[in-house]
């Protein structure tokens, strides 16, 4: 589990590394500029905050004009957010609805932060969200997405498959199957050279990282 950790540590640091060679000249470029220079702790958390509540009036602006209830893609959003939890209600195998549900979670957690921190470097978003306040792919990243390996871990588990051979299957389904319709619909946006094939192989670790936790605790329970 420790390698899968340290493999998606980096590359998370490798496409890192591409935006903070920009940042860093774009720091410069603010330093050089009459009264640019603000290296103060305090002066930081200053800019910090401003440019966030402008980046916020932003956001809220871009949802009310592109992403609100009166556009489609809202409604496909939505749809993306609702549908996979009402197929998970009717069938999640209720035998191990723990050990489902947990794996299920942690598959969440992960994609959230990495989804957060990929959108944060600007390498990898999505142009339209439910609502302003919330992470941008929240829809996919709490429903999609858990839900889609959380059901392959319970059939692997119940047949006795290998999950670890299936999940860049399904991977590989999201990643040039699903996030190609997303990208032509304009719903995604890659940049700073990172594509699909980055987003592939951080599916895969992320499942395996999230299968291994599971089976850890369930060594640590039994």
């Amino acid at each position: 589990m420790m390698l899968y950790w340290l493999l998606f540590i980096f590359m998370l640091f490798a496409l890192e590394r591409r935006v903070c060679i920009k940042s860093y000249s774009l720091y410069h470029v603010i330093k050089d500029r009459p009264g640019g220079d603000f290296v103060d702790f305090t002066q930081y958390w200053d800019k910090i905050n401003e440019n966030k509540q402008e980046l916020s009036s932003l956001y809220s602006s871009y949802w009310n004009k592109y992403s609100d209830l009166s556009t489609w893609l809202f409604w496909v959003e939505l749809a993306l957010l609702v549908v996979p939890l009402l197929l998970l209600f009717f069938v999640v195998d209720r035998k191990k609805l723990f050990e489902v549900l947990f794996f299920g979670y942690t598959v969440h957690m992960i994609w959230s932060y990495t989804q957060i921190a990929l959108g944060r470097s600007t390498l990898f978003y999505h142009n339209y969200f439910l609502l302003p306040i919330l992470p941008n792919a929240s829809n996919v990243t709490a429903s999609l997405l858990p839900v889609g390996y959380l059901l392959l871990y319970q059939y692997c588990s119940n047949r006795h498959k290998n999950f670890l051979i299936f999940a860049p299957l399904l991977s590989a389904v999201f990643t040039f199957g699903f996030a190609s319709i997303e990208k032509y619909l304009g719903l995604i946006s890659f940049q700073n050279r990172m594509n699909q094939f980055w987003l592939f192989l951080i599916g895969i670790v992320i499942a395996y990282i999230s299968y291994r936790i599971t089976k850890f605790f369930q060594i640590i329970q039994n």
